[in-house]
């Protein structure tokens, strides 16, 4: 199917060949200007019918990717879910409604393959609110001066870690693949052949693996950084760019391992979920110096019955809440809200929500009191009462911070 750009020539439709993906690829690159792909043939990891062009004519303008995974959700229920990247418009076509139509197809098929949910990772953040796309978690960096700390008596560990430096990366992903922390989203093949490439491209990068009673429940991947200067630098620095604990004696084992690397003066991490407890394991909390707090999960609701019904809920009294989704028209209406889980209701709402803001509170991310404090709810002309929001915030509680520490 043709979806034609309303006052524009411009029409979307999917790429249907390598030249063309490469050719949507380096749309995105040049849209985004400061990215450097090196080598990286796009068509090797895109997915077929996923990736949908702009065309002016026959050039290709603008572009919006996906992958198909799945996101799991407060309970460890697993929704399919469209993780959304690659979305670019020349800067010569901008402002023409291109972007506009890119995601409303997106977003159209999304639907019709049954995927519940999308996510994407903003290079704006100005942008994606009015898609109806809400900020689900965030995330920040970390710095450890390890000269100036140890570790904690830790409790026994009953598990082992060991080198795994040429692991297969396919033993990676099904450690990754079994993570429930709400927010995680499983990993594309084609996530996995972008992760291989990278890793041969790095000179030097380690992997340990964290296994109990023989089965692997955690890993760690680092390098080093500026290896050309080990030997002289007065600062030597690993960074740890990716780390999966299935539970928390794999967590602390991983992290006692890189505490024990001789020849270390710094340790790093790209992104760690805000509840991590990274700070607590450490003799001296201020040696970690976390950075700012940053949007992760941008998350669209395709299909809000689906998605409310699919999670679990704490212990509040019943809510029926209404929801407002002009772009996607299906999801409006009210949904009543109960320990037991959400159902479409013909009963009066006590709350009306737009779908981003739904988006920004379904994981447990945000709570309800805050877009409550921030004027973003409403009860027919006049704001929601303290016990409604109370009894929101109870139901929609989780027991971790929403994260995913995948980018894609």
């Amino acid at each position: 199917m043709i979806v034609h750009v309303p006052s524009s020539n411009v029409r979307i439709e999917p790429l249907t060949s390598p030249h063309q993906v490469r050719e949507a690829f380096a749309v995105f690159g040049r849209a985004m200007i400061g990215l450097d792909f090196g080598d990286l043939d796009a068509a090797t990891i895109t997915e077929d019918g996923r990736y949908f062009g702009a065309f002016d004519g026959e050039r290709i303008v603008g572009g919006a990717d996906s992958y198909a995974t799945s996101l799991t959700v407060p309970g460890g229920a697993r929704l399919p879910h469209a993780a959304v990247t690659h979305i670019g418009v020349l800067p010569t076509h901008r402002r023409r409604g291109v972007l506009t139509a890119l995601i409303a197809r997106q977003l159209t098929e999304a639907a019709a393959r049954g995927e519940a949910v999308a996510t994407l990772r903003a290079s704006e953040a100005v942008i994606y609110g009015r898609y109806g796309y809400g900020i689900a978690s965030h995330s920040r960096s970390a710095r450890i001066d390890r000269i100036r700390t140890g570790l904690r008596q830790l409790p026994d560990d009953p598990g082992a870690v060991r080198i795994a430096d040429d692991v297969d990366v396919s033993s990676l992903a099904a450690i990754h693949e079994r993570i429930t922390t709400p927010g995680a989203t499983t990993r594309s093949a084609s996530w996995w052949v972008n992760a291989e490439r990278r890793a041969h491209a790095e000179p030097l990068r380690y992997v340990i693996v964290h296994s109990t009673d023989g089965v692997d429940d955690g890993y760690a991947v680092y390098r080093p950084l500026d290896s050309a200067t080990w030997w002289t630098s007065r600062n030597r620095t690993i960074q740890v760019t990716d780390f999966v604990a299935l539970n928390s004696a794999a967590h602390r084992a991983l992290w006692a391992h890189l505490f024990s690397l001789d020849l270390v003066d710094t340790i790093t991490v790209a992104s760690l979920s805000v509840d991590d407890p990274l700070p607590l394991l450490v003799t001296d909390q201020r040696s970690v110096q976390l950075g700012e707090v940053h949007d992760e999960i941008w998350l669209r609701l395709i299909d809000v019955e689906a998605a409310l019904a699919a999670r679990s809920y704490g212990q509040g009294r019943p809510v029926t809440i209404a929801v407002r989704d002009r772009r996607l028209p299906s999801n409006e209406g009210r949904y009543r809200i109960t320990a037991d889980g959400a159902e479409r209701s013909s009963t009066a709402a006590d709350v009306t929500v737009d779908v981003a803001d739904l988006a920004s509170v379904y994981l447990g991310g945000t709570r309800w009191r805050q877009l409550a404090a921030a004027g973003r709810l409403h009860e027919g002309s006049a704001h929601p009462g303290p016990d409604v929001i109370a009894a929101l915030d109870l139901l929609f509680a989780t027991d971790h911070a929403p994260f995913s520490g995948t980018m894609f």
